[in-house]
């Protein structure tokens, strides 16, 4: 179960976009704000089976596309076949390996400086009027580059 601090800000979250407090979409929405996995529809409804043992696989998606049409969440692809989630509170960026699927957060200082960034050059050169970003850069994770010999163990 997530804190109680991260279960009030889930609930001012949803008040703020005007999403009507249902108990699904309130634990789902907590469950991605304090898990930082990607998570899959699957790996969602294993880890809120307890929480809300009769929650079907549609519900989450159903609630998950509402998150994903308010720009709470966002839908990523890393290769397998399955679609992951992730919540988009803090301006990030996605680094995907190539190789195993692995996905991790990125940000660094400045990356979400709109007065110089990213979403400013691009209105800049194409007139058009930027209401958010969604970033994926694809490699292999250290990981794997050890495993398939590209870089020493050290």
């Amino acid at each position: 179960m997530a804190s109680n601090a991260v279960m009030e800000e889930t609930l001012q979250i949803l008040k703020d976009h005007k999403l009507r407090v249902t108990p699904q979409r309130h634990i789902i929405l907590a469950y991605l704000v304090s898990h930082h996995n990607h998570p899959t529809v699957e790996i969602i409804r294993d880890a809120l089976g307890k929480e809300l043992p009769n929650m079907g696989a549609s519900t989450i998606y159903n609630t998950l596309n509402t998150f994903v049409d308010h720009h709470l969440v966002v839908e990523l692809q890393n290769g397998d076949g399955s679609t992951h989630y992730d919540y988009f509170g803090t301006p990030h960026y996605h680094a995907i390996c190539t190789n195993c699927g692995r996905i991790v957060d990125v940000t660094y200082p400045g990356f979400s400086d709109t007065e110089k960034g990213l979403e400013k050059k691009t209105a800049e050169i194409s007139g058009y009027m930027i209401s958010g970003n969604h970033m994926e850069v694809y490699g292999l994770c250290p990981e794997c580059q050890i495993k398939l010999g590209i870089k020493n163990n050290e």
